[in-house]
C-alpha cells in the first residue's frame, strides 16, 4: 500500500488527472537564474519587531511591517487560538526562513538576500482590496527599489 504523497507513481497519476487552465499570453518576465537573483521574504505571519506596535485583531489591519535582514527579535502576531506557536518558538525559520536564505546565498545558490523583508497579517477582509490596491503595490515598489528579483511567500 502506498502512502499518498510519498509514492512517485501515485503522485504522477494524481497530477495527470488535475485539470490545468490554459493561459494565452503571460505578463510575466523571464526570471534571472536563481544564482543571480536577490531574494526577499514576504510573510502573512504578522511578524513584527519586539517592542513594536504589531498588528490589530480583526480583519481591518492591512499595513505591512518592514523587517531588516539582520533582525531576529521578531514576534509572531498571528492571534488565532487554533494555531500552534511551538514551531516558531523553537525556530524562527519555520515561518521566516531568513537563515536558510543566508545559507543559500553563502552557497551561491541564490545571488543575494534582500536587506528588507515584509510581513502582512493573514487575516484580511474578504476582498483583500486594501492590500491589492494600497499596501501591496507600495510593498512591491519598495522591493523593486531594492532590486529584488524573487519573493519567497510564507504563511503561518
Amino acid at each position: 500500500m502506498s502512502v499518498f504523497g510519498k509514492d512517485k507513481a501515485a503522485m504522477r497519476k494524481f497530477s495527470a488527472s488535475v485539470p490545468l487552465p490554459e493561459f494565452g499570453e503571460s505578463s510575466f518576465n523571464e526570471p534571472k537564474p536563481l544564482n543571480l537573483a536577490k531574494v526577499a521574504i514576504v510573510t502573512t505571519a504578522a511578524l513584527y519587531r519586539e517592542g513594536g506596535d504589531g498588528f490589530e485583531l480583526g480583519d481591518s489591519d492591512y499595513h505591512y511591517e518592514t523587517l531588516p535582514r539582520h533582525a531576529r527579535d521578531l514576534t509572531l502576531g498571528h492571534h488565532s487560538v487554533n494555531f500552534d506557536r511551538g514551531g516558531f518558538a523553537a525556530d524562527i525559520n519555520v515561518v521566516y526562513p531568513i537563515d536558510r536564505l543566508e545559507e543559500l546565498a553563502e552557497d551561491d545558490f541564490i545571488g543575494g538576500v534582500a536587506e528588507k523583508h515584509y510581513a502582512f497579517a493573514g487575516n484580511q477582509s474578504p476582498t483583500v482590496s486594501e492590500i491589492r490596491l494600497d499596501t501591496g503595490p507600495l510593498c512591491a515598489k519598495e522591493m523593486l527599489k531594492e532590486g529584488v528579483d524573487v519573493v519567497l511567500l510564507t504563511g503561518t
